[in-house]
């Protein structure tokens, strides 16, 4: 008799019942949009941010300790050898890109032989711009400057890795210098005390140590960076390491990866690791923070201290924090919306039965059984509604994930019990207006026409 009475009241209230249906797909598509958003978002908007820049930054111990303590430069360096180990730490996937540098200061001649930059050396940097690399594991990775660098802004082409006869300008370097892409240079070490000499410069392939005489090279491209590199020359770092007589050898590496954004914890453990208890050093070890990542860089690259880049570090998590509040709030706005639609729809439905509601109550229906019929109803008009509404959420979440990061949001299993508990809470707070009116019914007031 109960569900016999449930069924003739959704087949009698159709469109009422379609209204409330249709009020929670609209609420339950929005949360099930901006959850699976909000869950996907940390990769995405790192993904994003790390166009524009490293957030890590690893440089030899012995050189970190002579610039933090006594601001002083030291010649010390890493191995380019065991750049492969930076993909086989704990948190290897996260780690999207890096780039290793070797600096050094060097002269720029024309190939006559005529000193072209006003100043007594420019900045030079050897570096990987695409560079293939067989890992350790047994995998491949093209990584380098050119993936990292994407806001650059380059006249002319990038250095291929394998040119080893190249270099890219600074844009500030070459208008003091009046060099564009296509010209000849010739490339000095200046600390090895390399003189110009029109007819004695040397290949990039037959620079093995040292430059007694100035390597010649050719103007491939001219990148406008918009900060100090654009008063730099940049070069493939074989070449570099041929002209400084630094075989095998790079002053830091910059290193781009997936982070989670810092708390308490993580601050702890940025400041000595070895304070944490067995339990904490476990989860901060075990979770992708900058500083667990540093950790574990240093753990792999001999004598080297890893650092975060603060500026973009900080910037990253404050960004995901805002972008997954802004989400949140917007899925309890949705769900807000949704209840007082709920609560409006369903008491004109309880107002609209009150007769039939008077008549239950005089025949001695309790109010407890003509709540559970009232319910039961709401109920199933949640679940269609609901269902719709989870099935058209993937779809909105897909257009918002093409839309602004041009990729598809994974779909998170774990939705589904949320879901489908804010889709119950909601309609059930919802109800409770109209429940309220159904108890306060007085069978002789209604059925005579009180009300």
């Amino acid at each position: 008799m109960f569900w016999r009475m449930v069924f003739r009241a959704l087949v009698r209230q159709w469109k009422k019942m379609l209204m409330i249906a249709f009020t929670i797909a609209l609420g339950s598509s929005l949360a099930t949009a901006m959850l699976n958003v909000m869950f996907d978002v940390g990769d995405k908007v790192n993904q994003e941010l790390k166009t524009y820049g490293a957030n890590i930054r690893v440089v030899p111990q012995t050189a970190s300790i002579m610039s933090d303590r006594y601001g002083l430069q030291s010649e010390a360096y890493l191995r380019e050898d065991e750049l492969g180990k930076l993909k086989t730490i704990f948190w290897a996937f996260n780690i999207v890109d890096f780039c290793p540098y070797l600096s050094g200061e060097g002269s720029l001649y024309n190939t006559d032989g005529k000193k072209l930059s006003d100043s007594a050396t420019v900045p030079v940097f050897g570096t990987w711009f695409s560079h293939h690399l067989a890992l350790p594991t047994g995998e491949e990775l093209d990584t380098g400057m050119k993936a990292m660098k994407t806001w650059w802004s380059v006249e002319g082409s990038w250095l291929e890795d394998d040119d080893e006869n190249g270099v890219m300008l600074g844009s500030e370097l070459a208008k003091k210098t009046g060099l564009k892409a296509g010209d000849d240079i010739l490339l000095s070490d200046t600390a090895a005390g390399g003189a110009a000499a029109g007819a004695g410069f040397k290949s990039a392939a037959d620079a093995a140590s040292g430059s007694e005489s100035p390597v010649r090279l050719t103007v491939r491209g001219v990148f406008d960076a918009g900060g100090e590199e654009d008063d730099a020359v940049y070069t493939n770092l074989h070449t570099a390491q041929a002209l400084f007589g630094k075989q095998g050898l790079i002053t830091s590496i910059e290193v781009s990866a997936l982070t989670t954004p810092d708390n308490d914890l993580a601050r702890k453990a940025a400041q000595d690791p070895d304070s944490l208890n067995r339990v904490d050093w476990d989860t901060w070890y075990c979770t992708a923070y900058v500083s667990s990542i540093c950790y574990q860089i240093q753990e792999v690259i001999s004598n080297s201290v890893a650092k975060a880049v603060r500026q973009v570090a900080e910037s990253e998590g404050a960004i995901l924090n805002k972008t997954q509040l802004l989400m949140l709030l917007i899925t309890i706005l949705s769900l807000i919306g949704s209840a007082l639609g709920i609560s409006n729809l369903v008491t004109a439905s309880v107002m609209e039965r009150s007769k039939e509601i008077g008549l239950l109550k005089a025949i001695g229906a309790y109010d407890s059984p003509i709540s559970a019929l009232i319910l039961t109803e709401i109920m199933i008009t949640a679940i269609v509604g609901g269902v719709a509404g989870y099935f058209a959420g993937l779809g909105f979440a897909q257009v918002i994930g093409q839309s602004v990061f041009g990729a598809s949001i994974a779909i998170k299993i774990t939705v589904i019990p949320l879901t489908a508990i804010l889709i119950f809470a909601v309609t059930l707070l919802g109800s409770l207006p109209s429940i309220r009116l159904l108890l306060s019914l007085r069978p002789a007031e209604v059925l005579h026409g009180g009300h």
